[in-house]
């Protein structure tokens, strides 16, 4: 079985716009490097930069990040604060 986490630090509203350009990196988590890839494709297809984030269990500490990000939205009263990874 092929399993990858992704686009749950990507704001609904984001993805519910349809931009051709979504100002967020999408990490990726996963065993199968294949299917990362084609993740991180889909991610560029939906306008996006797909980055491999690791292996699977790395899914739980991106999944965290969501919980944070959520929290910025409610402090800064905006409805799509994301993850862009800087330096690669």
């Amino acid at each position: 079985m092929r399993v990858v986490s992704a686009f749950q630090n990507v704001s609904a509203t984001h993805l519910a716009e349809g931009h051709d350009h979504i100002e967020c990196d999408v990490l990726v988590c996963g065993d199968d490097k294949a299917a990362k890839a084609e993740a991180i494709a889909l991610a560029e297809a939906a306008g996006m930069r797909g980055i491999d984030a690791g292996p699977l269990q790395n899914a739980v500490v991106v999944e965290g990040l969501t919980s944070l990000l959520i929290g910025i939205n409610i402090r800064h009263k905006v409805k799509g604060a994301g993850i862009k990874i800087t330096g690669i």
